[in-house]
This record gives C-alpha cells, sequence and structure tokens, in this order.
C-alpha cells in the first residue's frame, strides 16, 4: 500500500463553486490589481473610481453626455453623468450580474475600454455601500447593495431628471484597510480623461477639468516650457494622436493611451511608437543614430482607438492587442505609417524644429560616447562589490521577471508588492533585513550620508560607488523599463541626519532618474516616534497626536518609548510596520513642478528664500506625558 503522505483529501467535497461576489471579494486582485490605501496611484480604491468613469467616458465617445460630475466626501465617492442612463429594467443586472452588459455588442460600444462586463460589479462587490440610479426618459430607477448584496429594489418613478446614471458607494473598509483618498492622483487621473476625450467637462468636488488641444495641453503641463529643446510635435489622424518633444531631464517619459485609457504598463502601441520614431527620425537625418540616444530625455505621448482591445488584465494598464481591429493592419504597421507620413512632413516644414531635434540627438550621443569607458569601469567595479559585500539583501521575487503561465494574474499582482528599502547604517539595515518578506522585500545598504549630486553630470552615478551600485541593485542604468521592484522605500532614521539622508536620495532619484518619481515608484516609510503599552495592550503612535490619544485609551500611566532611531526597534517589531499595514508616503512630482526649480531651492546655494522658508516652517517637538507637559 502507498504511503498516505498528504493530509489534504481531494474528494467531490473538494470542488467548491463561488457566485460572482464572493469570487470577486475572494480574489479580487483578479479585477483590480493591487488593494493598497491610497498611497499608490495604481491602488485598488483608485481603480473603482476608474471602473465607474470609464462607463461614463464610453457614453461620451458615443455622443452622448458631455459633463461627468465626480464628488468625494471623506470615504464616500459619487458620480453623475448624462449618457443615456441604464435601461431601467436592467439597473439591477449590469451591476449585479456577471457577463451582463451591452459592451458585447461592438456595434453598442465600438473601441470602448470596458468589454468585459465586470468593472461595476467589482465595484459593487468591493464596496460596504453600493447605489445605483438610472434616470431615461422622464424615469428613474433605483438599487441598493452592500458587498454586492441587493438590499433595496426601488420602484420606478417619474423625475425631472436629465437622462444618465449616478453611481454613489463606499469602499469596503475591511477590503481596503486604513485607505485615504489623495486629490492629487485624482488629478492626474481626471486630466488624462479630458486630454483623450476633446470637449469633455468632469468637475470634481466643484473643480472644472476640460482640454481643448488634447495631448499637446497634456505635454504642455507635464513640461516646462522653458526647459523644452523645441516647440511641442503635435500630430493627428483617424485614431492616433501624438505629441513629442524633448527636454534637459535624463530617462524617457512616453504617456500611452487606448480608447481613452491610460495604460501605466504601456504595452504594443507603446513600444510601437518608440520603434516607429527611432527608424523615422533615422530616415530623416540618414543616419543611424543609436536608439537610446534618439530617445534619452525624449516626453511624449501616444494614443490609439482600437476595436475591441486585449489587455493582459482586467486593470488594464498594459496593452496586448497585435493588431488596430479583427482582421485589420497590425499595430506596429499602423502607428509607423502614421508616423512616416505625418512626422517626416512636419521635420520637413519646420526646418528650426528639425534642427533643434537633430542637435539634442548628437549632444545625447557625445554624452553616451563620454560616459562610456567610466561605465564600463564602474560595472566591473559593481559586479566585484556585489560579490564580495552584502549591501544588497535582495529577494526571491523580482519585478522584472516576464509573469508566464496560468498564475499570470496572481504573479501581475505579486509584482506590485516587490520592495526594496534604501537604509542607512548597519543596525536600521539588519533589523529590516530580519523582519522583511523575503520573497518580496529587499534591503539596500547605505554606508553613510550620501552625495549632494545636485548640479552634476551622470558621471558622478558611475564615479561614486554608492550611486553606482544602488543604479545596478535597481537596474536603472538604461532606463526604468528594466527596474527590479515596483517600490522603492527609503527607510531612514526620524531624526536630522535622517531627513539630511533622505533629502540627498531624493536629490539623486530627481536629477538622475526622474521617472522614477513621476511613475510612482519613491516612497517615504513611516515607522512610528512612540510605543505606549501597559500589560494587557501594546500601541504603536506615528505623531504626537496618536500618542496622546493612546495614552487616554490605556489610562494610568502606562510605558512610553520614544524611538530615535530604525536600530531601536526590533526585528519582531519591525515585520509589524513593513508588513502588510506598512505606511508610507509617496514622493510626489505633479505636473507643474518644476524639478530643476525645486532642487535648486532645496539643494542649490543657501538663499535667504530658503532660510525664510525654513523659519518659518520649524517645528518644535513637545513630548507630553499624561497631564504633564515637558520639553522633549
Amino acid at each position: 500500500m502507498a504511503e498516505k503522505t498528504n493530509l489534504f483529501e481531494y474528494t467531490e467535497e473538494s470542488i467548491k463553486s463561488l457566485d460572482w461576489r464572493e469570487h470577486i471579494r475572494l480574489r479580487p486582485g483578479m479585477y483590480i490589481g493591487k488593494l493598497g490605501d491610497g498611497s499608490s496611484p495604481d491602488d485598488g480604491i483608485y481603480v473603482l473610481i476608474k471602473e465607474v468613469i470609464d462607463n461614463c467616458i464610453d457614453e461620451h465617445t458615443m455622443g452622448y453626455g458631455k459633463q461627468v460630475e465626480l464628488t468625494i466626501e471623506q470615504k464616500s465617492v459619487t458620480i453623475r453623468d448624462y449618457g443615456r442612463g441604464i435601461p431601467l429594467g436592467k439597473v439591477v443586472d449590469v451591476v449585479s450580474k456577471i457577463n451582463t452588459g451591452a459592451k458585447y455588442d461592438s456595434k453598442a460600444f465600438q473601441k470602448s475600454v470596458g468589454l468585459n462586463g465586470v468593472g461595476t460589479k467589482a465595484v459593487n462587490a468591493l464596496s460596504q455601500y453600493f447605489k445605483v440610479t438610472a434616470y431615461r426618459e422622464g424615469k428613474e430607477k433605483t438599487a441598493e447593495f452592500a458587498k454586492g448584496v441587493l438590499t433595496k429594489e426601488h420602484k420606478e418613478a417619474k423625475t425631472s431628471e436629465p437622462n444618465g446614471t449616478l453611481v454613489t458607494f463606499i469602499p469596503d473598509e475591511t477590503v481596503f484597510k486604513h485607505f485615504n483618498f489623495k486629490h492629487e492622483y485624482l488629478d492626474n487621473q481626471l486630466w488624462n480623461y479630458c486630454y483623450l476625450n476633446a470637449g469633455l467637462i468632469i468637475s470634481f468636488n466643484g473643480k472644472k477639468y476640460v482640454s481643448k488641444n488634447g495631448l499637446l495641453d497634456l505635454l504642455q503641463r507635464k513640461t516646462n516650457e522653458d526647459e523644452l529643446r523645441y516647440p511641442i510635435i503635435h500630430l493627428k489622424g483617424e485614431d492616433i494622436e501624438v505629441a513629442i518633444t524633448h527636454n534637459n531631464d535624463y530617462g524617457e517619459e512616453i504617456f500611452s493611451f487606448v480608447n481613452g485609457q491610460y495604460t501605466t504598463q504601456g504595452g504594443t502601441h507603446q513600444q510601437a511608437f518608440r520603434e516607429a520614431f527611432v527608424k523615422v527620425i533615422r530616415d530623416f537625418y540618414k543616419k543611424d543614430y543609436d536608439a537610446a540616444d534618439i530617445r534619452q530625455s525624449i516626453a511624449a505621448a501616444v494614443s490609439v482607438r482600437v476595436v475591441e482591445p486585449v489587455f493582459e488584465s482586467q486593470t488594464k494598464t498594459k496593452l496586448g492587442s497585435q493588431y488596430m481591429s479583427e482582421g485589420g493592419i497590425s499595430m506596429k504597421n499602423f502607428i509607423y505609417d502614421f508616423m512616416a507620413k505625418e512626422l517626416d512632413n512636419y521635420l520637413h516644414k519646420n526646418a528650426a524644429t528639425a534642427d533643434a531635434l537633430k542637435k539634442r540627438i548628437e549632444q545625447n550621443e557625445k554624452e553616451r560616447k563620454e560616459l562610456a569607458g567610466i561605465k564600463k569601469l564602474a560595472n566591473e567595479r559593481a559586479k566585484k562589490a556585489n560579490l564580495h559585500n552584502k549591501k544588497l539583501r535582495d529577494c526571491r521575487f523580482h519585478y522584472n521577471e516576464e509573469p508566464t503561465g496560468k498564475d499570470k494574474e496572481q504573479t501581475l499582482e505579486k509584482q506590485k508588492e516587490s520592495t526594496i528599502f534604501i537604509t542607512e547604517g548597519d543596525s536600521a539595515s539588519g533589523s529590516i533585513t530580519k523582519a522583511r518578506d523575503v520573497e518580496r522585500q529587499a534591503v539596500f545598504s547605505l554606508r553613510g550620508k550620501p552625495l549632494n549630486c545636485y548640479g552634476l553630470t551622470k558621471k558622478v552615478v558611475y564615479e561614486n560607488e554608492e550611486f553606482n551600485l544602488l543604479q545596478h541593485a535597481l537596474n536603472v542604468e538604461d532606463g526604468i523599463e528594466g527596474l527590479r521592484y515596483n517600490k522603492i522605500v527609503i527607510a531612514t532614521d526620524a531624526d536630522v541626519d535622517g531627513m539630511h539622508i533622505r533629502l540627498l536620495l531624493m536629490t539623486f532619484f530627481l536629477q538622475f532618474f526622474p521617472d522614477l518619481v513621476k511613475n510612482g515608484h519613491v516612497y517615504i516609510l513611516e515607522t512610528p516616534l512612540f510605543r505606549v503599552r501597559n500589560k494587557q495592550e501594546t500601541i504603536y503612535c506615528y505623531d504626537e497626536s496618536e500618542k496622546q490619544a493612546a495614552i487616554k485609551k490605556l489610562g494610568g500611566k502606562p510605558e512610553i518609548t520614544r524611538f530615535k532611531g530604525l536600530g531601536e526597534i526590533s526585528p519582531d517589531e519591525f515585520a509589524r510596520f513593513i508588513g502588510a499595514d506598512m505606511r508610507v508616503q509617496p514622493v510626489m512630482i505633479m505636473p507643474e513642478t518644476h524639478i530643476q526649480q525645486i532642487l535648486e531651492y532645496y539643494m542649490g546655494k543657501n538663499t535667504q528664500e530658503r532660510q525664510e522658508f525654513i523659519i518659518n516652517n520649524l517645528k518644535v517637538e513637545v513630548d507630553l506625558i499624561g497631564d504633564n507637559p515637558a520639553a522633549a
């Protein structure tokens, strides 16, 4: 008889069938990507808003409704469009029955964003409260739900409201723990909708969003006019729009869209644009420039309209379609043919722009060749250093591994959780290393304070050992496409030295790898300043107000510990702060922010303006224990 080694009995009882609501709540990552708490732009709470607004945009694209209203009050979201409104007899089905919707009929919703009929069902299932009202031809129909379960279906009634749909929901706090909406992320999201839909008006808590010039407006908002090497090239055709320029920043920044959807991870259309741009430039100047020299410092946007697009996940962040439509021209040929005609014509007609573009490419070429020898030596040093030191304690999962097989959705979700902590000192890095999740969290240990690299060229990245090893650990030498971790978390002590190290690291990223910040990869780790405990309970507090609340809750005279450095926190405790409930603050650069100006302000010469800012914003810490205030 074979030895029984598996305690799990695989029988008929092992096979379970889940309804649509149960499946979404059990596997939310398959429907909305990662959950998160709102600190990252691709966190689930923003995807919920996007799924509802996508339906509004589809109505607008079909020619119905020019206005969308978004209101957020604390954690309640309300979205109103003025499209045709859901047919009243199908209001409940459309938001609660999987595989139900109008988008399976391509005649009704050609070139739509949502084709799977899943979006609003996921919002419904993942909301503690969900309400939908359809207004149609003088009548209205309302239904209310809790976590996807119908709680009240109202009868049809007469209304004076114009046609359209009204959705209100509150994300389920048992799914999205400690979540908060960051209006800066929503601001970018709403502007992108407007850039892709000329004439569409979006109102967010009273603020109006509208664009007349599409992707031209986008690049004007995302770039600083004083740093552009030539005026923005704006090209439009049937089912395609492109805007291109070069600036003085390092890196390559391309915004790509499909059917009005911002594809943050790119896809076939973005790659086709990158290849087409290189080929057209080489043909125009009749010179075989290196592709990296052509695309270095580029800022561009590309938008295409595709019939029934295929995305690599339900969250639609990466396009997988190889063709513009079934049986139609390939994506690659479509974009190349457009660029070969329109960009070539533009450069012939605008000699000054063509000359400025050529000079930018040749400057990139010169800088690359000057760095070639230094890079070779630096790469050799990095290889030797990686063999003999422990600066990088890697994780087992790498962000740039291509997911394959049946577990692709779970792998994509896991990718988004890959994290590297950058910390200083052996004690701090030791605590994080022992506490981390070795599957998805890596640690890079700095030795002392990094160099202030403001105003320096990229040559310093290779000559400075710390910077050279850090860029190799991240794998961003040739651009952020190879980035090995989705989150780069700066973890420093909450004292003056720690703040200085944090500032120097942010200067490094903004100076040489601004794409990492612009694409939401850089964060600051928040660790507790205080531990308040008695024999029954321990509470960790991140600021003075939380400490006072903890003292009041525990009563009496609880023990209060002030953490002055990360090394003082034991690995067992640290595990609480870098796990599922990890608190991080994103390093955000708003589109209107001028990177070089902000670096000059904070890291340049010690100006009177900066001194006044420090004096006016100086925080004095006071340690309050119980009811007896005492200076810290």
